[in-house]
């Protein structure tokens, strides 16, 4: 548990939140609520076993924070708990709330068992994956979509990880529970569609793609685009992203709607699997409402000169 004052409620709320869940508990001394509220936020923190972490903050100590909470949430009275995750505060709930209700709030917010198990393995195969062992990477991310079939950054990882081993078919096994998100036009998924273009691009190589002809009929006839696709294809199965690019931009230039946009959604699909997850959120200024932070900033991936250049190629060519 810890005590949140103006001097660490950015470090040990706001930026505590990006890394767990964080549950604000707003007290008062006086308030006789307060203290039957207490002792039972103590005792979960404990039973949820570091799912969460508990922090109170005293409002007559502590003014400026509780009434800036209070005025965001429309809420006048304490006790008031806030909880805190992603490095904002999310939901609330005021008053001393029976601990079966509380934990029903809890299990909004916070991941089970299994999400931590999963996060645990995700953080040893990126590791693994750091010092190319692919081949326990792999192992470590089954595991970790075994515990939590629903997180997508594991199940799009080891998709990733599959691919880059030349496992096609363990990788379009992974990939086949979340095909119908990856094909979604109405709810678009950026991450798993650009999966599907690589597994779409791996599957017509692997039936076969004879690159000396392409690069042949191509030089016969520049506009010859099933050739120059085809050709992008096989150099985006290979793993040559910038390659495949290339020849993807040679079409965009001269017919920008050819065959339904698919050399521009291909394009895009292979800076989709070059981007870098964003970091967690850092300590720099975040949202200002009233001169206290309430939300930590949005964390921004580093810029890669690479994909740079090549986002500005095709924005050249598109626009």
């Amino acid at each position: 548990m810890t005590d949140i004052t103006i001097q660490n409620f950015e470090t040990d709320l706001l930026q505590a939140s990006t890394q767990q869940p964080v549950l604000l508990d707003i007290w008062a001394p006086w308030c006789g609520p307060c203290k039957s509220l207490g002792p039972v936020l103590e005792k979960l923190e404990v039973a949820y076993a570091g799912r969460f972490k508990l922090a109170k903050l005293n409002s007559d100590e502590q003014p400026e924070i509780a009434s800036q909470l209070s005025q965001a949430f429309g809420v006048r009275s304490i006790p008031f708990c806030v909880m805190f995750a992603g490095g904002q505060p999310v939901d609330g709930f005021v008053g001393a709330l029976p601990e079966a209700q509380i934990r029903e709030f809890l299990d909004r917010h916070v991941p089970g068992p299994e999400a931590l198990e999963a996060e645990e393995d995700l953080a040893e195969a990126e590791a693994l994956l750091a010092d190319g062992d692919a081949d326990q990477a792999i192992t470590k991310l089954h595991a970790a979509l075994s515990a939590d079939p629903n997180n997508e950054t594991v199940r799009f990882d080891l998709v990733k990880a599959l691919l880059e081993a030349g496992r096609l078919d363990d990788a379009l096994a992974a990939f086949s529970a979340v095909a119908d998100k990856a094909a979604d036009t109405i709810i678009p998924h950026p991450r798993f569609a650009a999966l599907g273009h690589w597994l779409m691009a791996s599957e017509r190589a692997a039936a076969g793609l004879d690159v000396a002809a392409l690069q042949a009929a191509i030089a016969a006839n520049r506009r010859d685009f099933d050739a120059r696709f085809a050709l992008a294809q096989a150099r985006f199965a290979a793993h040559d992203f910038t390659g495949a690019m290339d020849e993807l931009l040679e079409i965009i230039m001269r017919d920008k709607t050819w065959n339904n946009e698919a050399a521009r959604k291909t394009y895009v699909a292979i800076l989709e699997i070059m981007t870098k997850p964003a970091p967690k959120a850092g300590p720099v200024a975040g949202e200002q409402r009233g001169g206290l932070q309430l939300a930590a900033p949005k964390a921004v991936a580093p810029s890669d000169p690479l994909l740079d250049q090549y986002r500005r190629k095709l924005s050249m060519a598109l626009f």
